[in-house]
Formats: C-alpha cells, sequence, structure tokens
C-alpha cells in the first residue's frame, strides 16, 4: 500500500465521521422537532461521533464509501402525525448528507478553479496543502452522496424502508419488518459476497463472450449497482455546477 492509498484512506475515515455524524444527528433532530424526543433523551441529539458510529457500517464507509451508523431510536407514538413523522425522520439524515454532497462538489470545483491560476511547484508546501484540500473535498462529495444512496434502499434496516412506512398499509409493512435482522444480514452478504459471486461467473467463457451476459451478472454485487447509481448522481451534480462557466473543469 503506498502513501497515496493511505492518504485517501485517512480522509475517507474523516470524511466518514463527519458524514455519519451528521447524518444520525439529523434524524435525531428532525425526529425532536415532529414530536420525538426519544433521541434526546437517549443522548442522541448529539454531534459527538462515538454517541452514533456503528463498527462495522464505519468501516464500509472507509472501504467502500458506502456504509450506515447506529440507528436514531424513534417512538412513532409520540409524533403528531406517527406516518408523516417516521418518514420525514427517516429522510432527513440521507436527505443532509445528498445536500452537503452538492455544496462539496461546487467547492471542490469553485477550489480546483482558484487553484489551476497559481503557479505551484510540485515541492512547495503549499501545493501539498492545495493538493490534500482537493483529495478531501472529492472523497468527502463521494462518501456524503454514497451514504445518502444507499440509505435510500428500501429495504430493512436502511431508511428508504423507514419512508415506505408512509406508502405502505400497516400490515405489510410490519409484516416486512419482523424480518429486518434477517434482512440486515442478507444485505452484508450480498455486499461482502457479491463482488465474488460476480467476478466468478463473469470468468465463465459463455459470460466472459457474452456482453449482456457479462452485465447481467452485475445483479449479483450490490457494489456494482451502488456505484453506478452513485456515479450516475455525482456526475449529475458536477454537470449541474459547471453550469456556472467560471466552475467548468
Amino acid at each position: 500500500m503506498d502513501f497515496d492509498q493511505i492518504r485517501i484512506y485517512i480522509f475517507s475515515a474523516l470524511a466518514a465521521l463527519i458524514a455519519l455524524t451528521v447524518h444520525e444527528f439529523c434524524h435525531g433532530y428532525a425526529a425532536y422537532k415532529m414530536g420525538d424526543d426519544t433521541a434526546k433523551n437517549f443522548g442522541r441529539l448529539s454531534l459527538n461521533p462515538l454517541k452514533h458510529l456503528d463498527p462495522v457500517g464505519t468501516v464500509c464507509m472507509v472501504l467502500f464509501h458506502i456504509g450506515w451508523a447506529k440507528p436514531v431510536p424513534v417512538n412513532p407514538r409520540n409524533f403528531k402525525n406517527p406516518k408523516k413523522g417516521f418518514a420525514v425522520t427517516a429522510l432527513a439524515g440521507p436527505l443532509v448528507n445528498i445536500v452537503l454532497g452538492f455544496f462539496s462538489a461546487g467547492l471542490f470545483l469553485l477550489l480546483f478553479a482558484i487553484f489551476r491560476d497559481i503557479p505551484f511547484t510540485e515541492k512547495d508546501f503549499t501545493f501539498t496543502l492545495a493538493q490534500n484540500t482537493l483529495t478531501f473535498t472529492s472523497v468527502f462529495f463521494s462518501v456524503n452522496i454514497g451514504l445518502g444512496i444507499f440509505n435510500l434502499l428500501p429495504i430493512p434496516p436502511f431508511d428508504g424502508s423507514r419512508i415506505l412506512h408512509a406508502v405502505l398499509p400497516p400490515k405489510i409493512y410490519f409484516g416486512i419488518m419482523k424480518y429486518e435482522r434477517k434482512i440486515y444480514l442478507g444485505v452484508l452478504a450480498w455486499l461482502f459476497l457479491g463482488d465474488i459471486v460476480a467476478g466468478t461467473l463473469r470468468m465463465l467463457p459463455l459470460v466472459a463472450t457474452t456482453p449482456w451476459l457479462y452485465s447481467l451478472v452485475g445483479i449479483f454485487s450490490l457494489g456494482d449497482m451502488l456505484s453506478a447509481a452513485i456515479s450516475f448522481i455525482t456526475g449529475l451534480i458536477l454537470d449541474l455546477w459547471q453550469l456556472i462557466p467560471y466552475l467548468k473543469l
């Protein structure tokens, strides 16, 4: 592992620390504003990262830029409108990450536009500082979009499944949520083993020589599908910012 890889992992860890903490804080704050003070009573209405981080989810954020934190406790009975309150609380976390990602993309392009007009030399301290600032801003952008998109998956235990509470009949919704723990373990297996399964299938002669089949086996890799979605969203955000002439790459 070279220095550049170590640097990316350090920046990813710092970005994940910020993104996950803000994500969970916004869940708790949204719940509080909607009438539920459970998160506050459990000390989760806080910007202290130690109160929110899930070890496995944090590692996934650092390695894959997709992950999760410890869910904020919510009691829907405290909401004035339980369905609306639950949906708003669930949406708050991913939404703030996408907003952070959007503005960090704009900041990246702005800094890039400023730095490219400065006559740096590679051994100059300011060059190293500028390079690291751009790298961290880029990683922060990627981490936040990855966290936002991943948590919008409409499967338990992710935030997207909580949003379904607002649209699905209670019998169906709670019937699905009975299996939340098993689904969670299944998603972990899909995330960690999917690439291995897809890679193995793509080595088969028939799959390797058939383009549509080669692409189709990507359904076995949750990482591949999420990466495609994240790449599309990040590309769209960058294109929107580059409508401002000064920010064009």
